[in-house]
């Protein structure tokens, strides 16, 4: 792909605003595509079906990250329309976000994969930003973590990684079609030891109370999650906190040239994040 065609190129970014979608915009915008932002505030909704070909009209390419989970049956048929509708306006070019070792995911990819397009999975492992900004950083800022992890240590991701693999993908014409790039952070850490780094960079006293997977449910569903939500969640944790993605792979480093950024970088620059 030469340099003028990534130029012409537009690439729709779902979740724009997200912890994702908003890096994924700005390393493609580096890369040197034409990005199209969508979300509800642009009135993108994965939930209204006659939002999306306004979206998709004229654009090349997109990203696809749904804003649950992807492995609920909500996102396997959201996927699957979405993609196919994509394929019908012309936009063959899917990169989709996946959950690693997430089993329950499987049914969303696979809906993506028959959709005709021109498909790449990125399978991530635990977000790094999950303790920054996502659901954990309430918990933190009040000094500690209850997470049902047990002591499973996780290779945990900076999500700015995602993003610059994302772009690599895109930027690297068929290359990457039709397959699944597996990508980690460079080392194994217990949500435990993740604790502990956030407290000796912040020099606050932060703890960790592993809980079982059903407890925590229990709780999420006695602070106003939805029943039928908490217990999808509880069905995940006890999958992807088996210690089956305690391992560490090289997909970073294969799309990128370079070693993903660790957890203790992470960490030193996001320590405002719990003052």
């Amino acid at each position: 792909m030469t340099e003028n065609t990534q130029r012409d190129m537009t690439v729709v970014v779902t979740g724009a605003s997200g912890r994702t979608g908003s890096r994924v915009a700005e390393s493609v915008r580096a890369a040197g595509f034409e990005v199209r932002a969508a979300s509800r505030a642009r009135g993108f909704d994965w939930e209204d079906p006659t939002t999306w070909a306004d979206t998709l009209r004229d654009a090349d390419a997109a990203y696809l990250v749904y804003p649950s989970d992807v492995g609920a049956p909500a996102a396997t048929e959201g996927v699957g329309a979405f993609a196919r509708e994509a394929v019908g306006l012309g936009v063959r070019r899917l990169v989709l976000l996946s959950a690693r070792g997430e089993e329950q995911a499987g049914a969303t990819e696979e809906a993506l994969k028959a959709s005709g397009a021109d498909w790449t999975v990125v399978q991530a492992s635990w977000f790094s930003q999950n303790f920054s900004e996502g659901p954990l950083v309430e918990e933190v800022r009040h000094g500690g973590l209850t997470f049902p992890a047990g002591e499973v240590r996780e290779p945990f991701i900076d999500v700015r990684d995602i993003a610059d693999v994302v772009a690599a993908v895109l930027s690297s014409g068929e290359r990457y079609v039709g397959r699944s790039v597996e990508v980690t952070g460079p080392r194994l850490l217990s949500f435990r030891e993740a604790v502990a780094e956030i407290s000796e960079a912040t020099g606050r006293k932060l703890t960790y109370t592993p809980v079982p997977a059903r407890a925590y449910g229990e709780a999420l569903a006695g602070f106003g999650v939805p029943v039928e939500e908490a217990e999808f969640l509880v069905e995940v944790f006890e999958g992807l906190l088996d210690g089956r993605n305690a391992r560490v792979t090289d997909g970073v480093r294969q799309v990128l040239g370079r070693e993903p950024r660790d957890f203790a970088e992470f960490v030193r620059e996001s320590a405002a994040a719990w003052s």
